[in-house]
């Protein structure tokens, strides 16, 4: 019998209420007998504990920085004395990764320092793999902590933000130094396809992000009559909730009747819900905040549609929930998202940043029949069956996990037997 793998992860907030698809990759590989150790560079805010299974993640996640300055600091020195051929590996790197600016330079030491930390976790846990999420400060310390302590790493680039200012990043250097790169979507590796060398190409695969069965068998309830439609997602600039507000305001002046639900919390907060009493919409939109999975479930099913009016994306795994759920969504042509919503079929789509195409599907939404709204849902619902189921969808990153493990326990193996070779 083959043993599981003994994998790491590593992000650099784990256990946010936003980190559905990443929390159900750590279950379904658990499940799936392998070990799975999860890093954090930071905690999250505390309103982002809103389950028992966010609580639960947190207590057994590692935060790097609530190690303290004098223990990372010590394991900085414990690697020079320990390893120091590595270390004056790992600092090159990290030279060479390093943006412009001196304070580039500082916050790269402050990587290297964590490197270090994480590497000899690493070496105490007997960890196989290291695997990242998101192209940015964490996949350098993954990277880093790589080469300290001798493991093999990968990591999964989710966008948009990994393909902003990707030189500063070292988006080629990295995806050249993992042994493969995973992306949520075709236009994610085209992105990478971009930034890299031909001769990297193969190491860039599709893993989609899925949905467990709470989503993907949940039974079948009719849309609602009520002209309600929901929001979920960072209240962050891309998100364009602002677009969204002004969508609002157009609409009400049409005396059209709607309702809108916003739920999440991000910096854009405090402009909605300024932008929302500027406008007297207070009676018509609805902030809750983070909420559970259980929320975000009842809420949808209680919505006619979800609408996510993004100016920059990868492929947002709320979409799928909400069609998984029979409800069709409102987004826009950005990144991967035409992927998965077609026009007309399963949602609507605007171009990104137009008001009047994104309240006229809103106003389409409202104005369709329940007929129309539940043949849209089926249809969104059968092809997140098809391409975003989890089980299956990790079992696609679990062959490509072991195709890196396999071969390093074989190396070590024939080491082993051939100490002289």
């Amino acid at each position: 019998m083959v043993e599981p793998m003994r994998l790491g992860y590593l992000t650099s907030q784990y256990g946010r209420a936003s980190d559905t698809f990443i929390r159900q990759e750590v279950a379904q590989l658990r499940n799936l007998g392998h070990t799975v150790v999860t890093f954090s560079i930071r905690r999250p805010e505390a309103d982002h504990v809103v389950s028992d299974e966010i609580h639960n993640e947190q207590v057994r996640t590692h935060y790097i920085l609530e190690t303290g300055p004098i223990k990372l600091g010590l394991s900085a020195v414990a690697s020079i004395v320990r390893h120091p051929f590595r270390t004056a590996r790992a600092v090159t790197l990290a030279y060479e990764i390093c943006a412009p600016g001196f304070k580039a330079i500082l916050w790269q030491a402050l990587y290297f320092i964590e490197a270090t930390y994480l590497a000899r976790k690493i070496e105490l846990l007997g960890i196989e793999h290291m695997h990242n999420h998101i192209a940015h400060n964490s996949a350098s310390v993954c990277m880093i902590a790589a080469v300290l302590s001798d493991v093999t790493w990968s990591m999964t680039v989710h966008g948009p933000h990994d393909f902003v200012d990707p030189e500063r990043w070292a988006l080629s250097q990295k995806l050249e130094s993992a042994a493969f790169s995973v992306f949520i979507a075709e236009f994610g590796r085209s992105q990478a396809m971009w930034h890299t060398r031909t001769s990297v190409w193969p190491k860039l695969q599709i893993v989609r992000c899925g949905l467990d069965e709470t989503f993907l068998h949940h039974e079948q309830m009719p849309p609602p009559h009520a002209p309600r439609i929901l929001f979920v997602g960072r209240l962050s600039p891309e998100k364009g909730v602002l677009l969204l507000i002004d969508a609002m305001v157009k609409l009400k002046r049409d005396n059209l009747p709607i309702d809108l639900v916003l739920i999440g919390d991000g910096p854009s907060r405090s402009d909605i819900e300024q932008s929302v009493a500027r406008h007297s919409l207070a009676g018509a939109v609805t902030l809750l905040g983070w909420c559970s999975n259980e929320r975000v479930r009842e809420e949808i099913l209680a919505s006619r549609a979800l609408v996510l009016p993004s100016f920059a994306e990868g492929l947002p795994i709320v979409l799928m929930e909400a069609l998984a759920l029979h409800r069709p969504v409102i987004s826009t042509y950005v990144a991967g998202i035409p992927e998965l919503v077609k026009p007309g079929v399963n949602g609507f789509l605007a171009p990104p940043g137009s008001l009047d195409e994104l309240a006229d599907a809103m106003r389409r939404i409202v104005s369709a029949s329940i007929e129309e709204l539940a043949a849209m849902g089926q249809h969104g619902a059968e092809l997140v069956a098809k391409m975003h189921n989890s089980a299956t969808n990790t079992r696609q990153l679990e062959a490509l996990l072991w195709s890196v493990v396999g071969t390093t326990r074989e190396a070590s193996f024939n080491t082993a037997r051939n100490p002289s070779a």
